[in-house]
């Protein structure tokens, strides 16, 4: 159950950048405002500064990023993560028959009778597509109008979604690859990709190679291409149970199991993408409360959230 926000803890003097999400649950606060702290949650956070990770061993995950997120998978295979089905509600460029750069409502298709009458002539590119929690369940919504490349650093995690019972090479490809490095145009050409997801993903990789990131996505995606964002947003009630000795550098952190987390300003995303000659379609914070009283839950997640058009050729 979702429960309104306190509109007091987003900041009122930030004026409108660009165009917003639309609020998808009842209580979602869509906003460019960052969230306001208490006193208790600053200290939270100059706690953090007490003892930061080395740069030794900074380097290290760095190094070992692989490493760690292949031990992810080794230990929690396809248990960790929920599917995704709320993305087709969020993105609706994911639904049937959708145009990546003018989706808004919808109508999607009929659900195919079967594999070979699908038409593919479209494509979509996973990044960090785990065990298969977004592709999955569009295959089983029936929404099968791309050909779906999914990529993930871990090699583990490519080969649990190949063992999926619903990966089918028909309509798909999983491979592992680097995406901060050329690696990704070994199995892709640029200028292919209709959409990109980016979904809980580049705040799992070192700020120093965002760009770097990003600009591998705008030289894949067709002109009219099109990415879906979705990330941990500034002062995300993760952010601030982080412990010294948890800490990276400003906003990015160590988690227990070595793998890492960033946390976005809606306007650091924005200016990432414009950078790199993306147009903004949308992009917002979203400030989510989630209140389950029968398990004595209640949390306030904040996620940044965007749309960013690769323009046409002019």
């Amino acid at each position: 159950m979702d429960e309104p926000v306190d509109s007091k803890t987003v900041d009122p003097s930030s004026v409108d950048r660009f165009p917003k999400q639309k609020a998808f649950n009842l209580g979602d606060v869509v906003t460019d405002a960052a969230k306001i702290l208490t006193e208790e949650e600053r200290t939270k956070l100059e706690e953090q500064n007490k003892r930061l990770v080395t740069p030794f061993q900074a380097l290290k995950l760095e190094q070992e990023a692989r490493k760690h997120w292949d031990l992810f998978y080794k230990r929690n295979e396809n248990r960790f993560f929920k599917d995704r089905h709320w993305t087709t509600r969020e993105f609706s460029e994911l639904l049937a028959g959708e145009d990546p750069a003018a989706a808004a409502s919808s109508s999607p298709l009929a659900k195919p009778d079967n594999v070979e009458r699908i038409s593919v002539e479209k494509k979509l590119l996973e990044i960090g597509c785990g065990v298969g929690n977004l592709i999955f369940p569009l295959i089983e919504d029936g929404h099968r109008d791309y050909f779906i490349y999914a990529c993930d650093l871990s090699p583990r995690a490519v080969e649990l979604v190949r063992k999926h019972n619903l990966y089918d090479e028909r309509y798909m490809k999983a491979f592992a690859c680097d995406i901060t490095t050329e690696e990704v145009f070994q199995a892709l050409p640029e200028a292919s990709l209709d959409i990109v997801t980016l979904i809980f993903v580049l705040s799992a990789i070192h700020p120093e190679k965002f760009q770097s990131t990003v600009a591998n996505i705008y030289r894949l995606l067709k002109p009219g291409g099109v990415v879906l964002f979705r990330d941990y947003g500034l002062y995300d009630m993760a952010q601030l149970r982080f412990k010294p000795g948890h800490k990276i550098a400003e906003n990015f952190y160590m988690r227990q199991d070595g793998t890492r987390s960033y946390y976005f300003a809606e306007e650091e995303v924005s200016k990432l993408f414009c950078q790199t000659g993306f147009t903004v379609m949308v992009n917002s914070y979203i400030h989510r409360r989630t209140v389950n009283p029968k398990e004595n839950i209640d949390v306030p997640r904040i996620f940044v959230q965007g749309k960013f058009l690769k323009p046409e050729q002019t």
